[in-house]
């Protein structure tokens, strides 16, 4: 039997790092606390602070788990069944549309010659584009040993495990792809700059990114609180607006090809706040008597999709950019 994980407490201990009185991201003091939460998915103790800045509305974990917390948070997810429902979702007829429309977005380009798809886990987004571009070498980047499996059924032509701003990691990929994508990653990584920037290094002069991310902005984040899933704690540490990221890419050289805020929206904000609060309030016998009640929640999610994705209530957006030359 493996050993007892050990409890997480709220103020600083060895898994969070000391909190700040400043915004990572502008530097302001004019902090406010958008919410307090626990760890709704593994119900581990402990409290986690989710911080916004007045001035640029960067929203943030504060205190941040330390590099130990993170890797406790992320085996749990890993090594559960939580990575696994992850992962049906990838599969999923829904999941395939959502990366066959994000792949299509590169289709007014040039196409490229390799790409890197970052975070890329057991790689479904590289199979699925792989469609549209036949003869493109997609490589994957993971910190887990997923990406080595996915090589191993043929969805990755090289397989690269680590953090793509690790220096040793950034030497070894410099400059050599056309496009390097990121989806649902930014928000699980300390320093979105560095990520950024090692992305950029990644990338051949006049080489795009192409980003998804969750928008803090979303109405759902306001209705739901703590109960809005891309809050994500505590895996997620920052969520950036878009005009955020969107001026750190301008500032870091890059030409903004296009946004999107429509598209990229995933239906299951009113069917992950019901899983959640069932979580909380019922004991573990009783959650498979109240599945219908999320799957009727997950009909909604879907058939109001076509209409709250034109809404504020849209929950990720989308940005590309060109590195310059």
């Amino acid at each position: 039997m493996p050993p007892p994980t050990p409890e997480l407490a709220p103020g600083p201990d060895r898994f969070h790092e000391p909190c700040r009185q400043d915004c990572p991201w502008c530097g302001s003091r004019r902090l406010r606390t958008r919410l307090r939460t626990s760890d709704l998915l593994h119900h581990r103790p402990g409290t986690f602070t989710v911080d916004e800045c007045r001035d640029c509305a960067h929203v943030f974990q504060n205190p941040r788990l330390s590099p130990e917390g993170l890797a406790l948070y992320h085996r749990d997810f890993y090594e559960g069944r939580l990575e696994d429902y992850t992962d049906r979702l990838h599969t999923t007829r829904a999941g395939r549309r959502r990366h066959r429309a994000a792949a299509r977005v590169m289709l007014a380009l040039p196409e490229p010659e390799s790409w890197l798809d970052v975070g890329t886990g057991h790689a479904h987004f590289p199979r699925t584009a792989k469609e549209f571009f036949t003869y493109t070498a997609f490589d994957g980047l993971d910190p887990t040993l997923r990406v080595a499996r996915a090589q191993a059924e043929g969805r990755v032509e090289e397989a690269h495990c680590g953090y793509l701003a690790a220096p040793e990691v950034q030497a070894r990929l410099r400059a050599r792809y056309d496009v390097v994508s990121m989806f649902h990653h930014l928000e699980h990584t300390p320093d979105p700059r560095a990520e950024l920037r090692a992305a950029l290094t990644a990338l051949r002069p006049g080489g795009h990114v192409l980003i998804d991310v969750p928008n803090p902005r979303s109405a759902f984040a306001r209705l739901l609180g703590r109960w809005w899933i891309p809050y994500g704690q505590p895996r997620h540490l920052h969520l950036m607006p878009l005009d955020n990221l969107r001026a750190e890419l301008e500032a870091q050289g890059c030409e903004i090809v296009g946004t999107d805020r429509k598209s990229p929206h995933l239906p299951y904000d009113i069917s992950a706040a019901v899983g959640l609060v069932l979580g909380q309030v019922l004991p573990k016998r009783w959650l498979r008597v109240a599945a219908p009640l999320t799957a009727v929640a997950s009909v909604a999610d879907r058939a109001l999709a076509p209409l709250l994705r034109r809404t504020p209530f849209s929950n990720s957006y989308r940005i590309v950019a060109r590195k310059g030359r």
